[in-house]
């Protein structure tokens, strides 16, 4: 079942979506480590209009299993989508005012920040099954251009979007890695 998170996802969200921080290798998560971080994230889901808000994640529920999760929003939001977490970082003695500094969505796009499987239902067709659900949720919204970035070793990642159809439109740095920005025209 494609759904909205809730609250009692959390725990399970956490490590789908720790795969993709620890591919990111961002300093920040060094310093502070992973457990840490975790805590910041975890009070981050419950901050409406926050980047890794419940209101922000949808996830695929398999037997009770959250078993895939999508994250996104809209580019309009990205330059005030981590504002809700400065003040969780400043009181777990993180002096950072924002986990991600680097613009990551082009004007227009609704953008797709995180996407992930869980390490135990990986190369079973969720990934595509979740991405299509998502893909549809979004055209819905009448949202035009959908985009992503994906590290550009990721081939793994680049097939499932190639798949569905996504095109690579760009390249950018995200933190230290390189990156392909690819969209999908949902007009279509």
């Amino acid at each position: 079942m494609f759904r909205y998170a809730k609250e009692e996802d959390a725990d399970q969200i956490l490590p789908i979506l720790f795969q993709i921080f620890d591919e990111m290798e961002l300093d920040v998560f060094k310093k502070a480590g992973n457990e840490k971080i975790a805590q910041v994230i975890k009070a981050g889901f419950f901050q409406p209009g926050y980047r890794y808000g419940f209101d922000n994640i949808l996830v695929n529920e398999l037997d009770g299993k959250v078993v895939a999760i999508v994250v996104g929003y809209p580019e309009s939001q990205e330059d005030g989508i981590d504002k809700p977490l400065v003040k969780i970082l400043h009181e777990h003695g993180i002096k950072e005012d924002n986990l991600f500094g680097d613009k990551e969505a082009w004007p227009g796009e609704w953008y797709l920040d995180s996407f992930a499987v869980a390490p135990d239902y990986q190369n079973q067709g969720i990934g595509t099954q979740t991405m299509e659900h998502f893909i549809e949720v979004i055209k819905e919204r009448g949202e035009k251009i959908l985009s992503l970035n994906v590290d550009v070793d990721n081939e793994p990642a680049k097939h499932v979007y190639t798949k569905v159809g996504f095109e690579k439109v760009g390249q950018l740095y995200i933190g230290s890695h390189l990156y392909d920005h690819m969209q999908y025209d949902l007009t279509k």
